[in-house]
Order: structure tokens, then C-alpha cells, then sequence
């Protein structure tokens, strides 16, 4: 059955940017509900926890005081209930999920991001996980994912995530490239994963590697440094990154017993006699992130691909609106940034829907633009940024897609 009242907004993700969007337009007495598969609210802020200027940035904290909010505005919250279909009919969207439907005159997709595997021999053994999963086991269940792991895979999310873990007393033998594959790509290259590190100079636990990072990276000299980098590798919070070194297989029986590791040039080619097993009882497959955005595809938004924002994203405006009427957009379903942006991106979108469904003031527009100027000051001073010059491509992209595309398509829709 669907009610036969329908809500004013519907927002898909309990997330960092559902839950701020919820509170939000709530404030503003809109009728809000949030509907997310997991049984808990609060996405992948429940398990992350970082230092940001001189303090410990934890995010249950944050999700805790967001649904306090909600609470108390009286959004309605669904969780355990995943959504499988969006079908727009008349002024209202009507969304099927597992838990039956529900009708919205707006509905907002703030469903996250997912993990990219990089599969290699041994991969699917017990005690082989997603580097988020080890996240997840560690922060949120309070179970350690094993006694002794190996990251594979050398990126923001493996440098952030590892932290989590050693912090939570989690035995990191390392973090390693992974193996030369069609998925990898220039992730298994010394040289590649050097670059992005350097992006990182900002995180690193001492000032003389904060301003030796940033040189290196200004000058130019990643390429020259990454052959000089020794082979046991350099120890990052006291965990060994091996940037010249990479995983062959996951080895074991009924359960990972060990990795074999090499020893690479400074192309990535395995020097001959170098390999050698490392002990450990769990794998963490560290591949970086993509655009959850399938319900995006199923409402019939357009697509775009983007690199530096991680994938394939739905076409979107800089207010969170996209070509199709109703449906709007926050989080990393945008582009994959940090959960501080991801809050940001989830309240302009409601501000937008607010503005659009006319129950702000006659100073709408101020507000939109305010909501917008936030977004890019949090974003400017992210202090977790996954891809080089996403400030740029955020910009590009949006002189791009953000105009004149989204009244044509509409126009094409009409035709």
C-alpha cells in the first residue's frame, strides 16, 4: 500500500549527507523521511574517526548528535529497508522498497560510495576483506579482524583506514602495492602511488614529513624520489608502507596464512628473486571508491564520467538539482570527498529543495548561496581529500553539466 499522504522529501542514505539534509529541511517543516538498508543510521561515519586540527574528529559522535536532531524534529527514519525502484508518476516520485512503498513530492539520493576490489590469486579465502569491512569490524562491532594483517593498496583510503586500526590496536604487518592487473592499473606503480601520497603531505605524523611531502611534490621529484626509497619501505604511524613492494598471492588453506610478496623497479616490474612470504592471518583489499548512483540510473538521470570525483556520476548542477524534476543529489554519490563535505553537500541540497518548494523567506536566493560558499570553503580545507585537483574538476564540471545540458535534456524528455 502507499500512503496515501506523501512526504514532502524522501531521502535515500542515512548518511553523513542524508542525515544533515534530513535536519535541514526538517527545520524548515518540510515532511521528511530517510530510508537506508543497514540497521543502523549514521553510514560509514560510524566507523571513522580521525585527527583535524589539533582534535579527534570521531564519527559516531557526529552522527549521534545528527539523529538527536532528527529525533526532535520528528523525521521519520526507516532503516533495514532497501530501495529497488524509483518511478516518477505525475508530482510525485513513488519509491519501492523491501519494506512496501512510499510516495514524496522530492526525493534526494544520498547513497555513498562502495568499494573497488583488486582481485588476485587467493582473494576469496577466509579472513580476506574489504579494507572497509576491517573498518566496520574494528569501530563498529569492536571485533578485531584478525591478529596480524597486510593492507594491499596504496591510496587515501589504505592510509586513512590504517590509522583507524592501529589506533584501535589492530597488528598492521604493512601496506603494499598491489600486483600489475587490468583493475589496478597505475595503482601498482611505485612512481603513480608516490604522487598521490604526496597529495597526503597534510596527514603525515611529523612536520619534517608534512614539508618534505609538499617539496617533493611542488619540485616535481616524485619520480626521482621513488627510486631511492628503500626496499623494507618507511614506517607511517609505525606501519611499514612499502611503496616498492608489491602482493603475488594470498596463500592458505581453509583461512589466509600468508602473502607472497616482491620487490619491484621503479615501473613496477618484479625483480627476479625477490619474493618471499609474509605471515599474517587477514588481507585487507584496499581499492579506493566509486559512485554508489544505480538508483540515480533507475530514475533515468544521465551520466557523466569523471575521474578525479571517482566514476561515473549522475549529471547534477552546483545546487544539487538534477535533469529530472524532483530529484536531487548529495554525498558521494557527487563525487568521492569526506564526510565534513558530504554533511555540507546534504544541507545545500535541502536548502535548494526548500527554495524550490517555496518555504523559505524572500532572501531564498542568499540562502542557496550561502549553503553553496559553505561547500566550497569545507571542501578547500578538507582535511582527507581522495583525488588530486578535485577542486577543479568539481568547477569544470559544473560550467559543464550544470547550465544549458540540463534544459535540453529535459526538452528531449518532453519530445
Amino acid at each position: 500500500m502507499i500512503p496515501a499522504t506523501p512526504y514532502d522529501l524522501l531521502i535515500v542514505g542515512a548518511g553523513p549527507a542524508g542525515l544533515s539534509a534530513a535536519v535541514e529541511a526538517a527545520s524548515h517543516h518540510l515532511r521528511v523521511a530517510v530510508v537506508d538498508e543497514f540497521p543502523e543510521p549514521g553510514g560509514r561515519m560510524l566507523g571513522q574517526f580521525h585527527e583535524e586540527k589539533g582534535h579527534w574528529w570521531v564519527g559516531r559522535q557526529v552522527a549521534g548528535q545528527l539523529l538527536d536532531r532528527c529525533s526532535s524534529l520528528g523525521v521519520e527514519i526507516r532503516c533495514g529497508a532497501s530501495v529497488h525502484s524509483l518511478l516518477r508518476s505525475g508530482r510525485h516520485w513513488i519509491l519501492r522498497t523491501s519494506e512496501g512503498s512510499l510516495q514524496a513530492r522530492n526525493v534526494l539520493l544520498a547513497t555513498g560510495s562502495a568499494e573497488i576490489p583488486h582481485p588476485l590469486p587467493g582473494w576469496t579465502l577466509p579472513g580476506v576483506m574489504s579494507i572497509g569491512a576491517a573498518q566496520v569490524m574494528a569501530n563498529v562491532h569492536y571485533v578485531k579482524p584478525g591478529r596480524r594483517g597486510l593492507i594491499i593498496g596504496v591510496n587515501v583510503l589504505a592510509m586513512a583506514i590504517s590509522r583507524e586500526l592501529s589506533v584501535s590496536g589492530v597488528s598492521i604487518a604493512g601496506i603494499v602495492l598491489p600486483g600489475m592487473g587490468p583493475i589496478s592499473g597505475k595503482e601498482a606503480s611505485p612512481k603513480e602511488s608516490l604522487q598521490e601520497l604526496m597529495g597526503l603531505a597534510h596527514l603525515a605524523p611529523s612536520p619534517l614529513m608534512r614539508i618534505g611531502g609538499k617539496a617533493a611534490n611542488a619540485l616535481g621529484l616524485t619520480g626521482f624520489v621513488s627510486r631511492f626509497i628503500p626496499r623494507s619501505g618507511i614506517k607511517i604511524w609505525d606501519i611499514p608502507l612499502r611503496l616498492r613492494t608489491v602482493a603475488v598471492s594470498i596463500n592458505g588453506r581453509n583461512q589466509v596464512q600468508s602473502v607472497t610478496l616482491a620487490d619491484v623497479n621503479d615501473k613496477g616490474a618484479i625483480i627476479p628473486g625477490s619474493q618471499r612470504e609474509e605471515l599474517v592471518d587477514f588481507v585487507a583489499l584496499a581499492g579506493g571508491l566509486y559512485p554508489l548512483a544505480e538508483l540515480a540510473s533507475v530514475a533515468g538521470c544521465p551520466f557523466v564520467y569523471a575521474e578525479e570525483l571517482g566514476g561515473h556520476i549522475p549529471v547534477h548542477d552546483e545546487q544539487m538539482r538534477t535533469p529530472v524534476e524532483g530529484l536531487y543529489v548529495a554525498g558521494n554519490i557527487t563525487g568521492i570527498e569526506s564526510a565534513l563535505v558530504a554533511m555540507a553537500q546534504g544541507r545545500l541540497a535541502a536548502v535548494t529543495i526548500c527554495s524550490d518548494e517555496g518555504v523559505l523567506d524572500q532572501h531564498h536566493e542568499r540562502e542557496v548561496l550561502g549553503a553553496m560558499q559553505h561547500v566550497r570553503s569545507v571542501r578547500a580545507s578538507a582535511l582527507i581529500q581522495f583525488r588530486p585537483g578535485i577542486q577543479v574538476a568539481r568547477e569544470q564540471f559544473y560550467r559543464k553539466w550544470g547550465g544549458f545540458q540540463k534544459e535540453a535534456y529535459r526538452m528531449d524528455g518532453e519530445r
